[in-house]
């Protein structure tokens, strides 16, 4: 039996991800009580394809939370179940459901959103990645109450974070859940002492942060090399950057790189230079410097370490394939 915690909200969590694991043990540290989690179903995983539950399940279920996990909050019943609960708010992050209106209505306070963006920037489902694609310099988080747009509820809190100019999605993401505990906790209390003054949003300087594809991650030598160096950042770690060599199919991921300050008067997708220090890649617009790599099936390497193990699997004057 869960006991209440004094003077704090009942609140339901919705998550799934690492990101949203963080901020539901943000919660278990507060004052507030967790009557029930709602996540995703468990996903096959891993090469044997087992049944994995999320990393929300797994901290619940360690702390004695009730587990809710509906494949759809649109049947009657699974409304029902959740007013039964009698909650006074619903937190919700990176659940992966979408919540209809009669969702929305069911807690006392309503329901808010934990968003890793500086709202109504990067709306929807990749913020951080489509941040440092863009060459955006900051970024934050913003608690919303929830309607039935995609993200674009008034704004109840913000925290803003800079983006540094090696970060990659892992680490913006990391540095971004730290700021999303203490920005909930602020907009729960100021829900509960009926201090929230919410703020509506811009719609006009909305930018959408669709979803990343594996097939977008392949790099288009044809660009600028600023450009490719940002899709690799924001890639890592998932999907990852690749590249392909003409003839194979099989893709060779690029973990990291770096724009060369230099011109390249190649034609784009020629390799200029290999080294211990990097692989120089001729592209739209300059030179990029790969310098992790990952062969299929193998762990990423720095490209000294490659080389050592397969020193002709590159040559200045190759040319890499372009994606179709």
């Amino acid at each position: 039996m869960i006991q209440a915690k004094a003077q704090g909200l009942r609140i339901v969590f919705a998550g799934t991800p690492d990101f949203a694991a963080q901020q539901l043990r943000s919660l278990l540290a507060s004052e507030h009580e967790l009557v029930a989690v709602y996540t995703q179903p468990d996903r096959p995983a891993g090469r044997g394809k087992k049944l994995t539950a999320s990393p929300v399940k797994q901290l619940a279920v360690e702390h004695g939370i009730p587990v809710r996990q509906p494949p759809t909050l649109k049947a009657a019943q699974a409304q029902a179940e959740l007013a039964e609960l009698n909650a006074d708010i619903m937190v919700v992050v990176a659940y992966g459901l979408l919540l209809p209106q009669a969702v929305l209505n069911i807690p006392r306070l309503g329901c808010i959103n934990i968003h890793a963006s500086l709202l109504p920037r990067w709306r929807g489902a990749a913020p951080i990645q489509r941040a440092i694609e863009a060459g955006d310099t900051v970024s934050g988080i913003t608690i919303m109450q929830m309607d039935a747009g995609l993200d674009t509820g008034d704004m109840l809190v913000k925290a803003e974070c800079p983006i540094r100019a090696d970060d990659t999605a892992a680490t913006l993401h990391d540095r971004l859940s730290e700021l999303a505990g203490p920005a909930t906790i602020t907009a729960l209390q100021q829900l509960q002492s009926g201090q929230a003054q919410p703020k509506s949003q811009d719609d006009s300087k909305s930018t959408y942060a669709a979803k990343i594809s594996k097939a977008e991650a392949a790099l288009d030598w044809r660009r600028p090399a600023q450009e490719l160096e940002r899709q690799v950042r924001a890639f890592n770690p998932f999907p990852i950057a690749f590249m392909r060599i003409p003839d194979q199919e099989a893709p060779i991921r690029v973990w990291a790189a770096e724009v060369v300050d230099a011109d390249a008067s190649a034609t784009p997708a020629t390799i200029i230079a290999v080294a211990p220090t990097g692989l120089d890649i001729a592209c739209g617009e300059g030179m990029l410097r790969l310098t992790t790599l990952q062969l299929p099936g193998k762990k990423a390497l720095p490209i000294a370490d490659l080389l050592r193990g397969h020193p002709d699997l590159f040559a200045p004057g190759q040319t890499l394939a372009l994606p179709q």
